[in-house]
């Protein structure tokens, strides 16, 4: 228990493995150039749910594993941020995967029932279906603090770095986890695996925030019925791109983008356009919000997870990436992961 352990990349997953080694009795330090905040955690649309991830019967363990853990902080750590929504996955393919049902309760939703969501039925056209149930989903700019906050209460160390060698570390640490998202290949340098996934959101004004404190949530929803913004909705098989509508404690989170390889930080205004016309076509409580604010960040796009120990380095390295669209889904998960990994 007295190895230093370098933990770099301060977003969820980061976050969340440092918190689970330093529950532990490990001397831990976050490494990162970016603030939690300034992550594409920050970006993410953080609710439970399988994206653009790896599926294996191992995923399957991590994702249990974190549903639980944020479960469990919904129920009993209303300062986290994390709260039981129900919300709507929306299908179109003739032959939908509904494996994550093995771990949620949901039940088929009827056209007639789609009202109840907010969601216009009109917008899903002949053959879609939807599932409905309740999830996870965090307001980010509360979990992502909280989250660091219970880090450094267990002693965990955060430095502002550049990490650019992992190998250079072995001055100062002994073990070096790897948590840096998208560019976790290039710093290993031995993984040309990882493709940036680029998602754009737009954060738009909650009508009910105003009305109602942290005791409105619950797992029934907002407290809120009749606004049309109590649930959340994802279409991820919607023909003009990838859609979701996410309401959170302090905004409704609007997206979004699957462009993989590219790497433009800066949100696009076309775009923006675009994602705002079909979250309103599909929710149409969302038209005339106003704009809080835009972000763009990029996912660790890979076919399958790299958690594993990286052999003929300096230190002792474990690699922790390669999230795809599902790092906060699978955060406790991999953490969990990490820890059996250094024993």
């Amino acid at each position: 228990m007295g190895e230093r352990i370098a933990v770099v990349g301060a977003g969820v997953i980061g976050l969340s493995i440092a918190h689970e080694l330093a529950t532990a009795g490990r001397r831990v330090t976050v490494l990162a150039d970016l603030e939690p905040l300034e992550t594409t955690s920050a970006i993410a649309g953080a609710v439970w749910f399988p994206y653009a991830a790896e599926r294996s019967a191992a995923v399957d363990t991590m994702l249990a594993t974190t549903l639980a853990r944020l479960t469990a902080l919904a129920t009993h750590e209303p300062d986290a941020g994390i709260d039981l929504r129900r919300g709507l996955i929306i299908e179109r393919s003739p032959d939908p995967d509904r494996s994550w049902t093995t771990m949620l309760r949901a039940t088929e939703v009827h056209a007639s029932d789609l009202p109840a969501f907010g969601v216009a039925a009109a917008a899903l056209g002949a053959g879609a279906t939807a599932m409905s149930t309740t999830a996870p989903l965090a307001t980010m700019s509360l979990y992502l603090p909280w989250l660091r906050a219970r880090c450094a209460a267990l002693g965990v160390r955060f430095e502002r770095r550049v990490v650019d060698d992992v190998d250079a570390l072995a001055h100062d640490f002994d073990v070096v986890v790897v948590a840096a998202g998208a560019r976790g290949g290039a710093l290993l340098g031995d993984d040309a695996n990882v493709v940036p996934v680029r998602g754009q959101v737009v954060r738009v004004e909650h009508p009910g925030v105003d009305g109602f404190g942290i005791d409105g949530f619950g797992i029934d929803g907002f407290g809120i019925d009749g606004l049309g913004i109590d649930a959340f909705v994802i279409d991820d098989e919607n023909p003009a791109g990838l859609t979701y509508v996410l309401p959170r404690r302090d905004c409704v989170v609007l997206g979004g983008t699957h462009d993989v390889g590219a790497t433009s930080l800066e949100p696009d205004p076309a775009t923006e356009a675009a994602i705002i016309e079909r979250c309103e076509a599909l929710v149409p409580a969302v038209a005339g919000q106003r704009i809080l604010s835009r972000a763009v960040g990029l996912r660790p796009g890979r076919a399958t997870l790299r958690i594993e120990e990286v052999p003929r380095r300096a230190l002792r390295v474990i690699a922790a990436y390669g999230h795809g669209g599902s790092g906060m889904t699978l955060s406790w998960g991999t953490a969990e992961r990490v820890a059996a990994l250094l024993g």
